[in-house]
């Protein structure tokens, strides 16, 4: 279905607290629209769209409609994949005849209208959209963002650009979104397995992205990571690019990992650019900056201007982000809750800091996912020194019978391990007394991240 937002005057998001939902509301408010929707809870994203002017209510009920948005001549409305059929203000607005649009569907029209460089992958699109937003808004090209985190270099998870024709945009593979997107360029960073409760199979799942590469506009570039497992369906004149962090037409060497630090040297079929120092310096991340470089050299960023912004790039919150770094206690709370991102930021982790204990707590994300890759979640997790295993987060699923995280708590191989509750943490914490921390999960766990950094920090 194709969405024209501009012949609207009400924009209604369902499920509107959402990272990716919240950035185009406020896209919508800049641009002058009534905006308004439902979150099912109260966030510092939703607090901050109702400064900015959104009508927001946290309960499903079709009588805290605002009166504006019932107008379906005038109205369209946006819903996440996210949301329940049951939901009730949804039924509403189909029952009545309204326009319904998914997220993806109103992103996919933005980038129809610009020159848009889309990055996907089951992990890292977050912060290679992070970093390639980042790279342009240092350089001269600039652009539109719209991204899956908040850039802490903003305090933002969108950014807007009066002169660039240039958006970058974080392409969710999740219900097949990224098919509404149109790019010119287009960023694979990974295609493991993932949300087979969507896809059922592995192979659904990668015949997903290989018809998201069949999306690149003519003449557009498709950079695709190495190991990517991928046949790239592209057009005759989609020019296909691969890198990694050692080989590829982009990729790195000369890599020094040195007191917390990390260089290297970026190689491109343009030539080498020498010494980038990286803002966040964990492993994962000399990969993730050279996907982001390709898109940004391909695209006429300099040389200079990209040395810059990749040693000023400060990351995403909740994307390897340092909430304590000092010779007595690291805390580093990361959003990862796929195993191949465990295994991926475990390794960095350990890497970066060689002398320290790694203490490792995870909060599992989805039964079904859980189900899924229980084995793999074990050997990751297995990787670290300590490892705190929490509850599962079921977000939109119902329990499913036999499936907790006790089927991936059985597998670790470490004798160092322990299962419990999420009430149980702040106390455990205390009595371990941890070096190195990391919290990984997708769920809520980033609520108790105020309270575990003043315990550590009190940690003698």
């Amino acid at each position: 279905m194709e969405i024209k937002s501009k012949g609207y005057k009400n924009i209604y998001f369902i499920g509107i607290g959402g990272i990716g939902m919240s950035n185009l509301a406020r896209y919508f408010l800049l641009k002058g629209a009534n905006v308004g929707g439902y979150d099912r809870t109260e966030s510092e994203l939703t607090g901050t769209l109702t400064k900015e002017g959104a009508l927001v209510h946290y309960e499903d009920n079709r009588l805290l409609i605002p009166a504006e948005f019932k107008d379906k001549t005038n109205t369209l409305i946006v819903y996440t994949p996210a949301v329940p059929a049951t939901h009730g203000e949804l039924n509403y607005f189909r029952e009545n005849g309204f326009v319904v649009a998914k997220r993806a569907q109103l992103l996919g029209e933005i980038t129809k209208l610009s020159d848009a460089i889309c990055v996907a992958g089951t992990h890292g699109k977050t912060t290679v959209s992070s970093m390639v937003a980042h790279l342009f808004k240092q350089s001269h090209i600039d652009c539109n963002a719209f991204l899956g985190g908040i850039l802490k270099n903003y305090n933002s998870n969108l950014l807007l650009s009066e002169k660039s024709n240039f958006t970058v945009v974080e392409a969710d593979e999740y219900d097949r979104s990224f098919h509404s997107l149109q790019p010119h360029i287009a960023i694979i960073t990974s295609a493991d397995p993932d949300h087979l409760d969507i896809y059922g199979t592995e192979e659904a799942y990668k015949e997903s992205f290989e018809k998201f590469t069949s999306l690149v506009r003519p003449n557009g570039h498709l950079i695709l990571k190495l190991d990517a497992k991928l046949t790239p369906k592209v057009k005759d004149s989609v020019k296909v690019w691969s890198y990694s962090e050692t080989k590829g037409d982009f990729y790195a060497e000369n890599i020094r990992i040195k007191n917390g630090e990390i260089f290297f040297d970026f190689v491109s079929p343009k030539g080498i650019i020498k010494d980038i120092s990286l803002g966040v310096p964990v492993k994962i991340n000399i990969e993730n900056g050279i996907a982001a470089m390709a898109a940004a050299e391909l695209s006429g960023a300099t040389p200079e201007e990209m040395k810059s912004a990749m040693s000023s790039f400060m990351g995403v919150k909740r994307r390897f982000e340092f909430h304590l770094k000092n010779k007595n206690i690291v805390y580093i709370d990361d959003y990862a809750h796929h195993p191949e991102e465990l295994k991926a930021a475990i390794v960095s982790i350990k890497a970066l800091y060689p002398d320290k204990k790694l203490t490792a707590i995870f909060q599992p994300h989805l039964y079904s996912r859980t189900r899924d890759f229980a084995i793999e979640f074990a050997e990751s997790l297995s990787l670290a020194d300590d490892i705190i295993l929490l509850d599962i987060y079921p977000a939109r699923e119902e329990p499913i019978e036999g499936v907790s995280s006790q089927v991936i708590f059985d597998k670790i191989t470490s004798p160092n391990k322990q299962l419990i509750i999420k009430s149980e943490l702040l106390d455990l914490i205390i009595k371990k007394q941890p070096e190195m921390v990391v919290t990984f999960g997708a769920g809520d766990i980033d609520r108790m991240v105020p309270h575990i950094k003043e315990i550590l920090s009190k940690n003698k």
